[in-house]
């Protein structure tokens, strides 16, 4: 018997490994053709990165000109920087900034933990709100609180996050006092010793729970910031998923078989919600990860949002092209763990 429920679990098995395979190719060819959609539009950015990087005085001397493009391999066609690119992206080497000098990847590096400690904060608050006020105004459709809450999550919408983060940082930091002010920490501690670079988990792991609490203080503001917006967006989505789940005729038969209300949320409503909602859920992680240049800038937050208006201020080729691959190839990831749950949560997408 344990070796026929074995053979029927592989059996069983095999069409989500295939399924994940497919999706594992897929994701693979599409970060091939986000290097060359990067690559093309990087190198039709208007513009001198020569004049940008050198100074319109050293660019007028063709010796230091000429060096520079030859350093950085701007004197090649574009068809073998092109390949010369995608050559040392197999090794790990996305180029020497022009504007840091340093390694992109290493620049990247250290500012991909600074962003993704915002978004995290942000989309695990948001998804807990948004599903919770989404799923309350569909069960009070028509009702008093179904348009305040819908009347609220349009106007976290509309508001622009550049003019929400001003306002919050003036009122909240410059008039109330009960915000920190910018940056990841305050002047007045050290850097935790990085092990993940989230300044709250680093901490925590070295048992410096003052430099904890103080950089769980910063991310206060950033974090309420994108999370405003986030939930206006998760609750419209969850109350118009939760809407069309209470239509469907297992849930009446559910209720009418007299089960307890949380049973039929849990159990059947938010359940069969969950495919759409996490599809809106992995475009808005995406977008948090890869749409926070004005928080970050206002906010004086040193994450991926912050260098890549510093590169593209410079004409830093290298930046520009290293961020724009790192946000597609994010993009892609997040799209790729929500195909796979996709498959988890439904047996049909997997067989289809």
């Amino acid at each position: 018997m344990r070796v026929g429920e074995t053979a029927r679990t592989v059996r069983a098995s095999h069409p989500f490994l295939r399924y994940a395979g497919r999706r594992v190719i897929t994701s693979i060819l599409l970060v091939i053709g986000v290097t060359l959609v990067t690559f093309i539009l990087t190198n039709l950015v208007p513009g001198d990165p020569v004049a940008a990087s050198l100074g319109q005085r050293a660019a007028e001397d063709p010796a230091i000109v000429a060096h520079f493009r030859a350093e950085y391999g701007l004197d090649k066609p574009l068809v073998v920087q092109y390949f010369t690119y995608l050559g040392n992206l197999l090794h790990g080497n996305l180029g020497i900034s022009t504007t840091t000098h340093d390694a992109v990847a290493a620049d990247l590096a250290q500012a991909l933990p600074a962003t993704l400690e915002i978004a995290i904060g942000a989309i695990v608050l948001s998804v807990v709100i948004g599903v919770v006020l989404g799923t309350v105004a569909a069960y009070r459709r028509g009702k008093v609180s179904d348009h305040v809450l819908r009347v609220v999550s349009l106007a976290g919408l509309s508001v622009p996050t550049f003019w929400l983060a001003l306002a919050l940082y003036y009122f909240l930091y410059f008039k109330l006092h009960i915000a920190p002010g910018s940056g990841r920490l305050s002047s007045d501690f050290n850097t935790p010793h990085t092990i993940t670079g989230l300044y709250t988990i680093d901490a925590l792991l070295a048992g410096q729970l003052d430099t904890f609490f103080d950089a769980l203080s910063h991310l206060f503001l950033p974090v309420l910031v994108l999370t405003l917006y986030t939930v206006g967006l998760l609750t419209r989505f969850v109350r118009t998923a939760v809407l069309e789940i209470l239509d469907q005729d297992y849930v009446r038969a559910a209720r009418a078989k007299g089960l307890p209300t949380r049973t039929v949320v849990w159990s059947y409503v938010l359940r069969g919600a969950s495919i759409p909602v996490l599809t809106v859920v992995g475009l808005a992680f995406g977008s948090l990860l890869s749409g926070t240049v004005l928080v970050e800038s206002i906010f004086s937050w040193p994450g991926i949002g912050s260098y890549a208006y510093q590169a593209a201020s410079h004409l830093d080729l290298p930046g520009v092209m290293g961020v724009g691959l790192l946000i597609g190839v994010m993009y892609l990831l997040v799209n790729l763990i929500v195909d796979l749950l996709y498959g988890i949560l439904d047996p049909r997408v997997r067989l289809a």
